[in-house]
């Protein structure tokens, strides 16, 4: 059977067509059964701030607790706070009711494991199939409760890892993206010593991520500029990731936060494995400087999913995307976008983030062509004039850049990016290899 709910994270949707209280019941149901682990399994279940969620973190309660299982409603939190929280309180299981970046009218269901990791692809498989059968009935009925003081259990945890950061001397803007963050964030940095402004911290069920947050970030850069800030970070609606912005304005992708953070963790010993994962994307620069200060580099296939899988494989600590999602397992199982912004801070140390020197970025050029579905999609991709064009842009930046023709994993497009030296360079190659695509989705 393939997968048809599970996607690289959870299962999401338009909440209330696709993404239905009964499907978050069922899901429940159905996951606890198979994962719960013991006769009667501890469930912890958080959302984030959209309108939607209520209902589903009912649905989803009810759906544990017809299974015989606890279920532990902690309320509005950021997901990596589940990871953390699943692990120190010895629970069997995590429901995060999260659509990350979307827009409010979507949700979405991931599912943690009592390791704090994401359910692996088999068990998500299983519980689709499962969906179809007739639920067995529990030997009794489970029951739901609250979970006060979650909310100072994962600020327990961000201030056991960076106790000794100093922030007295920092002025921070942060936005919030009218998301999960809106009450951590704010807090932490605080109990840390920075002077903290916030924007976005106002959330209403309908604007999380609207105009604000990591993919939104247009409106708060200049923010920085004018306001005298040290320092800005901008996190996504659930809170595992972050962009970074500078005084100046200039927004600090999750390429140059993992480049310092590599470098700082070398340093201080603390970079297992001597090496780091990260996707396709990641610009050359970051390879280039890898390369210069002896530290390995693993490539993924887009997504956190991958990136972890990596990680646990070779037993590294440290790895991201260009996107701001940033995997510390040294900290957390999971990305988290509080944790990644004073790691970033902790790795500057003194200086300003003006002055970051952890690689250089090379200039990129991103071209997204749409197909008319997957199947003209591959066809073009494999087309014999796209793929003498890809030889001889490889040729055009061999040694300076790079280039990269993909589909996209969740929409029928083509991805085509060039880095090379220069901008004209950069932009002249990549004019050149998406009119190769685009004649042969033509053909």
């Amino acid at each position: 059977m393939a997968r048809q709910l599970f996607g690289t994270d959870g299962v999401r949707g338009r909440a209330g067509h696709f993404l239905t209280a009964e499907l978050a019941l069922s899901l429940a149901r159905v996951a606890v059964s198979r994962t719960g682990g013991t006769e009667h399994p501890r469930v912890l279940i958080v959302r984030d701030t959209r309108e939607s969620g209520e209902m589903l973190e009912s649905a989803i309660a009810a759906g544990v607790a017809a299974a015989g299982g606890e279920a532990l409603l902690a309320g509005v939190l950021p997901t990596p706070a589940a990871a953390l929280l699943v692990r120190r309180h010895a629970l069997q299981l995590a429901a995060v009711i999260s659509a990350s970046h979307n827009s409010f009218e979507d949700n979405g269901i991931k599912l943690f494991g009592g390791d704090g990791f994401k359910l692996d692809d088999d068990t998500e498989h299983a519980i689709e199939e499962e969906l179809a059968r007739a639920p067995a009935p529990p030997e009794r009925i489970g029951r739901v409760h609250g979970f006060p003081g979650a909310l100072a259990h994962y600020l327990e945890e961000l201030h056991g890892r960076f106790a000794e950061l100093d922030l007295s001397r920092r002025r921070i803007l942060l936005d919030c993206a009218n998301g999960a963050t809106y009450q951590a964030a704010p807090e932490i940095f605080r109990r840390l010593g920075a002077e903290v402004e916030i924007v976005a911290d106002q959330p209403n069920g309908r604007n999380i991520n609207d105009r604000c947050g990591s993919t939104q970030i247009g409106g708060f850069a200049p923010l920085l500029a004018r306001g005298g800030y040290d320092v800005g970070f901008s996190f996504d609606g659930d809170g595992d990731r972050v962009l970074a912005v500078d005084r100046d304005g200039v927004v600090v992708d999750g390429d140059e936060l993992v480049a310092l953070a590599a470098l700082h963790l070398r340093e201080r010993g603390r970079l297992a494995g001597g090496g780091v994962a990260v996707t396709v994307m990641t610009n050359y620069g970051f390879h280039q400087a890898m390369a210069a200060a002896g530290i390995g580099v693993a490539t993924t296939p887009v997504g956190d999913r991958y990136v972890l899988d990596e990680l646990r494989r070779r037993g590294w600590m440290l790895g991201g995307e260009q996107s701001g999602h940033i995997i510390d397992l040294g900290f957390g199982p999971s990305g988290d976008g509080i944790a990644s912004a004073l790691l970033t801070l902790e790795a500057l140390g003194e200086r300003d983030l003006r002055e970051r020197d952890a690689m250089h970025k090379l200039p990129q050029r991103l071209v997204n062509i749409r197909a008319s579905d997957r199947a003209a999609l591959a066809a073009a991709i494999e087309d014999p004039s796209v793929r003498v064009a890809i030889d001889q842009a490889n040729i055009a930046v061999s040694g300076r850049g790079r280039v990269l023709v993909r589909a996209s994993g969740t929409e029928s497009l083509i991805r085509v990016m060039v880095e090379a030296s220069s901008e004209e360079e950069t932009e002249a190659v990549g004019a050149r290899l998406a009119e190769a695509v685009r004649a042969a989705l033509d053909e």
